[in-house]
């Protein structure tokens, strides 16, 4: 993306006046696997501290891990790095959500796949107002 596509797009990433305004009025607190970097400075209306996120690549909330999710919700204090429990055998890698991709979950009776639906079983029985 061209240097007019920074300035005027937020979609696809910070847009320059947010990448600016974060370097002078926020401090760096972490980045993540992702390569999303998070930020904090100045007080909210409730007078929490003001988080925020600049994400590597699209703007996508999924793409925010669980622990750092909890941060930019002000459930801890400090940077999730500094007390994350070890890493589990059952845990999955990350997996951003895929809804609008190839990737997506569709039906045996979506479009994608053929549009063929299964036939119905008999199990079912339409509800009708006369019956008693």
């Amino acid at each position: 993306m061209g240097i007019l596509g920074k300035i005027f797009t937020w979609w696809d990433g910070a847009t320059i006046g947010t990448a600016l305004w974060s370097a002078r009025n926020g401090t760096r607190v972490g980045e993540d696997h992702q390569g999303n970097v998070y930020f904090q400075g100045g007080k909210d209306v409730h007078g929490n501290p003001r988080r925020w996120v600049m994400y590597a690549g699209a703007n996508d909330a999924s793409r925010v891990p669980p622990e750092w999710h909890g941060w930019l919700h002000n459930t801890f204090e400090d940077a999730p790095e500094s007390f994350l429990p070890p890493a589990r055998i059952w845990e999955r890698d990350y997996t951003p959500n895929q809804t609008g991709t190839v990737n997506a979950y569709r039906p045996s009776g979506a479009i994608e796949k053929g549009g063929v639906r299964q036939s119905a079983t008999g199990d079912y029985e339409a509800w009708s107002p006369d019956a008693g």
